[in-house]
């Protein structure tokens, strides 16, 4: 048959629909017990005729025909009562087992059936369709019970939204991410909670929740299901921020390599000839005249020397070690490094005795670096006391190293973590990152934020 091209363009002729029989009794029928018993009662009429005409051939007296036709009535009326009953007690019993399968009550079954026999056939086909829908009542439990465990033990949180916009579905982890209890949640639109933005992503889109330094890049995945025959909307998250600042490590990484190895191929024969000029300028006969040129062959040996000790500070960063783990108290290693400031004493508000499993000397390089910068912003600030404020505490299996200071506060947090960058005169712009680097080779993290109060302070995160 010859396709045509505008077929799928015609509405389709949708068939009549057809009139479906009541499941119930009709108005115009009996009803099949009914109808049952009076074909029973009809069965027997012929014996009565034949009964009666006997009794009148016979000239039986009156009343013997009467009792005569009275005992044939009970007799037929039990016969028909036990006939009917053995008709309809198993289509009773089947209906039933219906009905329980239809309200999901998968527990009752016929009994008695046989095959080879249409009742017992039937009662057994229905035996094995209550088995089939057990089963898979069984399995579809079983499933939902295994994907609510998943969801509740995944990391990567999931939401649910309907064709609507309203949260359907969300697990422990999106609830945490969210700052709230789930029940508060579900049945929320997605404008409500701020979350419209990712109705609207393309699938593998990138969002960020949080704010300043403490922000995190989320990889947004999404797909459609059905429940009940409406279509949803799933969304997965997946957390990139670990993997971009991996690539970015290693982007600058690779930056300092080449600019050390550059760099030190210049600087080496500098500091050389510089050197070896200044001997020679020692030795020579005529020193009085040519003792203007110590002076900017000093200042070039010593600038080498500055910039070889800057390479050595990026080499370091570029090339730390993967943390040697070892327990110790943390109380008194923090208050051991608090001793280490001497422009300005750090005051140490103290919090419960921890052990951290951690590398001592990396963790305490950490610390250093940010009990440095709340000096130095202190210092900055004319118009408040300098003070630094060292505290501990710890929160959900992890330790929180909190640092204070009452300096001028963070003039452009999005920079922080970036080598290289920078806001003191003479800084080299790793300190910050360094930090960071302990930290999350750690498994931990740092955030700064500004207080409200003025000053910053500089929380570092790191598991018991």
């Amino acid at each position: 048959m010859a396709s045509h091209p505008d077929r799928a363009d015609r509405p389709r002729l949708r068939p009549a629909p057809r009139k479906r029989l009541p499941l119930g009794r009709s108005a115009r029928r009996l009803g099949y017990e009914r109808r049952l018993r009076i074909t029973l009662w009809l069965l027997g009429l012929p014996l009565f005729v034949l009964a009666g005409l006997l009794l009148v051939q016979g000239r039986v007296s009156p009343g013997i025909s009467v009792a005569t036709i009275g005992v044939l009535l009970l007799f037929w009326a039990t016969l028909a009562s036990v006939l009917a009953e053995g008709l309809l007690r198993p289509l009773q019993t089947l209906a039933n087992v219906v009905a329980a399968l239809r309200e999901g009550d998968y527990s009752f079954r016929a009994r008695g059936g046989r095959r080879g026999d249409s009742l017992g056939d039937l009662a057994l086909e229905i035996n094995a369709l209550a088995n089939d829908l057990q089963a898979e009542r069984l399995a579809s439990l079983e499933s939902a019970a295994l994907v609510r465990r998943v969801l509740a033990v995944m990391e990567a949180p999931v939401l649910a939204f309907d064709e609507r916009g309203f949260l359907r579905l969300l697990n422990p982890a999106a609830a945490q991410l969210l700052g709230t209890e789930a029940s508060r949640l579900l049945g929320r639109h997605a404008a409500a909670l701020a979350l419209d933005h990712l109705l609207r992503m393309e699938d593998e889109g990138v969002t960020t929740f949080g704010s300043g330094s403490s922000g995190a890049q989320w990889m947004v995945r999404r797909s459609r299901f059905r429940e009940g025959g409406v279509p949803h909307i799933l969304l997965l998250l997946s957390d990139v921020s670990h993997a971009l600042r991996q690539e970015e490590r290693q982007a600058w990484q690779r930056l300092i390599r080449v600019l050390g190895h550059e760099i030190n191929n210049s600087l080496t024969p500098i500091k050389s000839l510089a050197g070896s000029l200044r001997g020679m300028l020692a030795t020579a006969a005529n020193a009085g005249e040519l003792a203007a040129f110590d002076r900017p062959l000093a200042v070039i040996e010593e600038r080498a020397d500055s910039l070889n000790r800057f390479l050595a500070a990026y080499r370091k960063l570029a090339q730390l070690p993967p943390p040697q783990r070892a327990a110790f108290p943390l109380a008194g290693f923090l208050l051991q490094l608090a001793t280490l400031e001497d422009r300005l004493p750090v005051r140490v508000e103290g919090g419960p005795e921890l052990l951290l499993v951690a590398d001592k000397d990396q963790l305490g390089q950490a610390v250093i670096n940010l009990l440095r910068n709340g000096a130095e912003a202190a210092l900055e600030n004319p118009a408040r006391p300098p003070e630094v404020f060292l505290s501990w505490h710890a929160e959900a299996g992890r330790a929180e190293i909190r640092i204070r200071d009452s300096g001028l506060g963070i003039a452009n947090p999005s920079n922080l973590f970036v080598p290289f960058y920078t806001t003191k005169q003479d800084g080299a712009g790793i300190g910050l990152a360094l930090v960071k680097q302990i930290a999350e080779a750690h498994g931990g993290s740092i955030a700064l934020a500004n207080l409200p109060e003025g000053g910053a302070e500089a929380e570092l995160r790191l598991p018991l």
